[in-house]
């Protein structure tokens, strides 16, 4: 691998596919499998990543968003593509680019079905969530009837698939809780599927509960998180491989003397001599400002940086007392060892939130 000599995130596309792989290891061949590649693929890029994820035969992809499934239809995905968040504002962009919504409400299922009678299109594909416990978004268990009857009142949509999101799957201390989550999905799947008189695609589980709930996979699972490198658990995290890599290099080196301060607000002083290295990366590319102070580290030659003082905007600095290291050298901020999940433990986050939150001014490169 050649080293960085700028700030950028390395995609390794076969570290994707090892993960995609041991997934669908999991599964029965009958069980359709949804890639989520919302949020620009969580961190990495979109297009890519779902343009190498059809080519492995994903059947389903997913985003949050309407213009995340423009992006990615228009950069050549065939496969159909679930809009997990759709808004009203967007239904003509949405059909437009044969998009599939999930519906949540009866006011949306509505206007959507106004807006599909206004172009005079019939059997369009659509998506109902209910709600089970997460309390986010869907429909409740005692709204199917009503449902059932607002769609034998018209042609314009066919319900392709009934899901509902798992609240701690990756929680065993809350298993009774998923089970029961699992269980009202169940019941209100055969309900629909009475009412209507045809049964909708089944899905409930995330990554989690496709590698906790084999019983719960139904007719298709959808992952995310396991797809870019993590199993959320100590006993499952070492079969996933992260898929990125987050790199820059040591632009200056400074000694630093004895009742110095460094960064904005004098934030860090020290009382001793130390050397610190300044990296082009700050709050603005997602290294944010509760890594600053110590939270956060960085490796460089193998050993840990501390970050010294406030995260600027631009630029973060590093304790390299102990590290024989000289200007533009490789500093790694995450990847395969340490990971995102043991960067974002150290403040107290998660590895959803670090790797989503680079920026995509941070240049991407692709290991095929």
């Amino acid at each position: 691998m050649p080293k960085a000599q700028e700030t950028v995130l390395e995609i390794d596309l076969k570290a994707l596919q090892h993960n995609f792989e041991y997934l669908k290891s999991k599964l029965k061949p009958t069980t359709k499998f949804l890639a989520v590649v919302k949020a620009f693929a969580y961190g990495s890029d979109p297009c890519e990543i779902a343009l190498f994820l059809q080519d492995l035969e994903v059947d389903y992809f997913a985003v949050a968003y309407t213009e995340e499934g423009i992006a990615i239809r228009t950069a050549g995905i065939t496969k159909p593509i679930l809009v997990l968040h759709p808004q009203t504002v967007d239904f003509e962009y949405l059909i437009e680019y044969d998009l599939e919504p999930s519906l949540y409400n009866q006011k949306i299922l509505n206007e959507f079905i106004a807006k599909l009678s206004e172009k005079q299109i019939a059997n369009y594909p659509i998506h109902l969530k209910f709600n089970t416990g997460l309390n986010r978004l869907g429909f409740w268990h005692t709204e199917v009837e009503t449902i059932a009857k607002i769609l034998s009142e018209t042609t314009t949509v066919k319900v392709e698939s009934l899901l509902s999101h798992l609240a701690a799957s990756e929680d065993l201390n809350e298993k009774a809780f998923s089970l029961k989550q699992i269980e009202d999905f169940k019941a209100i799947s055969e309900n629909f599927t009475k009412q209507v008189g045809y049964k909708p695609l089944h899905h409930i589980c995330n990554t989690s509960g496709i590698l906790n709930y084999p019983e719960a996979h139904f007719d298709m699972v959808r992952s995310g998180i396991g797809l870019y490198g993590f199993g959320n658990s100590k006993k499952e995290n070492p079969f996933f491989k992260p898929v990125a890599t987050l790199k820059t290099v040591i632009s200056q080196i400074h000694n630093i003397v004895p009742g110095e301060s460094i960064g904005y607000n004098r934030a860090y002083k020290t009382d001793v001599h130390l050397r610190s290295a300044t990296l082009p990366i700050g709050h603005a590319d997602g290294i944010g400002r509760p890594y600053g102070n110590g939270k956060g580290f960085v490796t460089i030659n193998g050993k840990k940086a501390p970050i010294l003082g406030n995260v600027c905007m631009d630029m973060i600095m590093v304790n390299v007392t102990d590290i024989d290291c000289n200007e533009g050298d490789e500093v790694i901020i995450f990847g395969k060892s340490p990971n995102a999940e043991e960067l974002a433990g150290a403040a107290n986050t998660i590895s959803y939130e670090l790797i989503t939150s680079i920026s995509q001014r941070v240049k991407r490169i692709f290991i095929k």
